[in-house]
Parts: structure tokens; C-alpha cells; sequence
């Protein structure tokens, strides 16, 4: 820890002092030899589990042939195969291309470019408690000021923001289904007081908030607010950075609201631990920029092509989406019992795997439980298991387990989980969760899903 303190820059983060040694499936090794179960998955990367077989099989076949040519001076094989792939995997039954860059943010960036130059707009409608990445454009799109944009401005211009559907959170103070969506309708207002929607080349969507707190909309958010999007000519570029994959037990988010975006981006888990991001999208759309104009030295790496066959060769059985939907359930019948008992846990939400808990401090008044949250993850470390938080206030304890995690393992650090909130309590003070009659707790709200 004290060569990182003098080597790298304190600006560069880690949520636990965990040093990495090896990692297999759910589990990690320290480098002095402790075991931990990875709840964290490499900020939801690792969907396959660590060090899958079949992806270090991939990397040294690809290894002993190339490492590098440049797709835009030499192009090769993988690269043309895996952007086939993801045009037949995305949602929408139109023609589409795939471009590939490095990381999500890049994914991003691109997609605006592409959703500008195609349409002759300049403006981008974005989200509050959004999350896109932390590179210029990327960062203006992103919503949260500390840690990620105080100081970095200024940020690039044309950018709207709007409320999210967070219904725990809800800025209309309304309640679903009763609101009828007013996050959605509202929007007509939004574009009288502040921006002509003829000005809006596209809308930029988390189908579920990543790092703004695993917020799950309710089912018809994403489409209504699409249907809506679409009467102003808006295209629809769904940030599927986190979600993709399998996270929420579909391959791709956006498939439970039956939504087919024009763009979507996708990351993280793509390449099982390789630096790989696509961007796929209608072919015409696609193809609006001129030559040249799209592309990257290391975009679409070939060792981080032959890691996405491998994983999408992973995906074909269909066994890894069912295991993310049993995963969620057991991590939210846990989850409730948690509220039940314990005061500090205000909301649960989840998506096929992809589970968030809010904890806050007092039920009625809904105020986060920051520190709280910090030493949860604290002591979770301390006892061997590796969680990361999430949401604007910090307060969100998030679910990114791989998805070939076993039941034991998930019970187990499950349990750790559980102690952990029981000394959180008890040093606290805090008084039990009062249970409502028909065994519902009070406060917490019934799963988004």
C-alpha cells in the first residue's frame, strides 16, 4: 500500500486494500493468501467468473497468432465475426452494424457522435443519478458532482438532464402506478421551458441506473419514454454498459420492456476481463459518418475479440441467464429478511441479478446511511467478502456477483452480510425493523419487477 501511495495517484480509487494474487470463478486471493468470495465481479465485468477456462483458452490460441495489426491498417477475422454476433443478439429485427472501441465511455462518446452526425443535431437529453463514464462527453452525461466532476469542468454544452424514473426517490413526489409516468409526460413541459426537442439528436438510458444505484424502473418506463422519444424524431441510445450480458437475465436490459434502441452500447462483461466495448446500431445510422471518422488504435483488440467469442459462446446454452434470475431471487428473499429485521435497509430492488439495497438512516424520512454503508463494505471485506456501493449518496449496497457463483458460496457470503448488518446495530443502538400485518416491512417497497 505504501509503493501504491507513492507510485499511483490518489485520484485513482479502491474500495477495499485487497491486493490481488490470483482469481477463479467467485473467488479471489490476496497476495497473502486470503481467500475472498467476489461480490463485486470487477464492477460487474466478471459474468463468467474468473478466469473461465474457455476465455484463457481463446487468449492464448489468439496470443500465439497476433497480438495487435489495427483493425483500420490490417483488419482480421474476429473482429468482423463478433460485430455479426452482436448485431444478431441486440434487440430489433432491422439491419445493424457493430463498431468496437476500448471501454464504456468510449462506447458513449461514440454513439453521440454517430446519433449527431446522423441526425444534424447537436443536443443530447440525458439523466439525473445517470452514470456514463469519465471521459469529457461521458462526464458531462453523468449526473453525480463528487467524486467524478467536481473540478474536471468545464463540461462539453448541449447536454439536458431530466429525472429518472427512482421511485423510491421519486422527484414528482408521486407514487407508481398512480403516477401514470410522469417522468415520462413531464418531459413535455421540460421541452416548452428549456430546450426545443427538434435540437435533441438522441436520449442516452440506463434500462437499469448502474452506479447512480441500482435503480429499477418500473416495467413501461423504458417504453413509454422510447414512444414518446420517437414522436420528436429523438433516437434512443441505451447505455447498456452494466446491465448487458446477463446481469439482469436477459442477454441485454432493454429486452424486458421489449424495447429495440437504435444504438446500444455494451462493455464490461463482453470480453471477460479484456478491455473490449461495442457500439451496434441501425446499419444506416451507422454508417453516417464518413470514413475515418470512427475508429482507434486498440479498438477492437484481437485479444479482447477472441475473449467476446468465447463468452458469447458461453451465453449459447441460455443456462447462464436462468442462473442470473435464481441468483436474484435468492439475493432478495435475503434481502427481505434483512428488513425485516433490521431498520437501516430502506429499499430493495432488483432485475434479474442485478439487486440493489438502500440503507438510510430513518424509514420516513428517507435519509441516506453514507457512513453506514462505508463500514458495511468495511466490514464485509474484513470478513471476506468483496462488495462495492453505489448511488448518488453513497448509500447503496450493490450486487455484482458472477454469474457461476454456487449456492453455497452465495449463502455464504450471504451470511457474511448478514453479521455484518447485525454490528451495524448494535453499535448503532438501533431498533428492529417494525413488521407491518401480512408480514410486509414497513417502508420497504415491493421489488420493481
Amino acid at each position: 500500500m505504501a509503493r501504491r501511495q507513492a507510485a499511483v495517484p490518489r485520484g485513482v480509487a479502491h474500495a477495499t486494500p485487497v491486493f490481488a494474487a490470483s482469481a477463479e470463478g467467485a473467488s479471489l486471493t490476496d497476495v497473502d493468501g486470503n481467500v475472498f468470495l467476489d461480490f463485486a465481479g470487477g464492477i460487474g465485468v466478471m459474468n463468467v467468473g474468473h478466469s473461465d477456462a474457455h476465455v484463457v483458452d481463446a487468449l492464448k490460441r489468439q496470443a500465439g497468432r497476433f497480438t495487435h495489426t489495427c483493425f483500420s491498417v490490417a483488419p482480421y477475422e474476429s473482429y468482423v465475426s463478433l460485430a455479426e454476433r452482436l448485431a444478431a443478439l441486440t434487440p430489433g429485427s432491422f439491419p445493424k452494424k457493430t463498431l468496437f472501441v476500448n471501454s464504456g465511455a468510449e462506447a458513449i462518446e461514440n454513439a453521440v457522435k454517430i446519433a449527431r452526425h446522423a441526425t444534424g443535431r447537436p443536443g443530447v437529453l440525458c439523466f439525473e443519478d445517470g452514470f456514463h463514464g469519465r471521459t469529457l462527453l461521458a462526464l458531462s452525461l453523468t449526473s453525480k458532482v463528487s467524486p467524478y466532476k467536481a473540478g474536471f469542468g468545464p463540461f462539453a454544452g448541449d447536454v439536458w438532464r431530466v429525472p429518472y424514473a427512482y421511485c423510491y426517490r421519486c422527484a414528482y413526489g408521486r407514487t407508481h402506478p398512480d403516477c401514470a409516468f410522469a417522468c415520462v409526460s413531464s418531459l413535455d413541459d421540460y421541452f416548452k421551458r428549456y430546450v426545443d426537442p427538434r435540437t435533441i439528436a438522441a436520449v442516452v438510458v440506463e434500462p437499469v441506473l448502474g452506479e447512480g444505484g441500482f435503480v429499477v424502473p418500473p416495467l413501461g418506463y423504458l417504453s413509454q419514454l422510447t414512444a414518446y422519444c420517437r414522436t420528436h424524431g429523438i433516437l434512443i441510445v441505451a447505455d447498456e454498459v452494466q446491465t448487458g450480458f446477463g446481469r439482469t437475465g436477459r442477454m441485454f436490459a432493454c429486452e424486458h420492456d421489449l424495447v429495440e434502441p437504435d444504438l446500444l452500447v455494451t462493455a464490461k462483461s463482453l470480453a471477460g476481463g479484456l478491455p473490449l466495448a461495442a457500439i451496434v446500431g441501425r446499419a444506416e445510422l451507422m454508417d453516417a459518418p464518413v470514413p475515418g471518422g470512427l475508429g482507434g488504435t486498440y479498438a477492437g483488440t484481437p485479444l479482447a475479440c477472441a475473449a467476446a467469442h468465447a463468452v458469447l459462446d458461453r451465453f449459447e446454452s441460455g443456462e447462464l441467464l436462468r442462473r442470473s434470475e435464481e441468483i436474484g431471487v435468492r439475493i432478495e428473499a435475503r434481502a427481505r429478511k434483512w428488513a425485516a429485521q433490521f431498520a437501516i435497509v430502506g429499499d430493495i430492488r432488483r432485475r434479474g441479478a442485478m439487486v440493489g439495497v438502500e440503507l438510510v438512516r430513518d424509514r420516513a424520512t428517507r435519509e441516506p446511511a453514507k457512513q453506514e454503508t462505508d463500514d458495511f463494505i468495511r466490514m464485509a471485506c474484513e470478513r471476506g467478502v468483496l462488495l462495492i456501493a453505489a448511488g448518488t449518496f453513497g448509500n447503496v449496497v450493490r450486487f455484482l456477483t458472477p454469474l457461476i457463483i454456487s449456492n453455497d458460496e452465495l449463502d455464504e457470503g450471504l451470511e457474511v452480510m448478514t453479521s455484518c448488518l447485525a454490528s451495524i446495530a448494535a453499535q448503532a443502538g438501533a431498533p428492529a425493523a417494525r413488521t407491518l400485518r401480512g408480514g410486509a416491512e414497513a417502508g420497504v417497497e415491493a421489488p420493481a419487477h
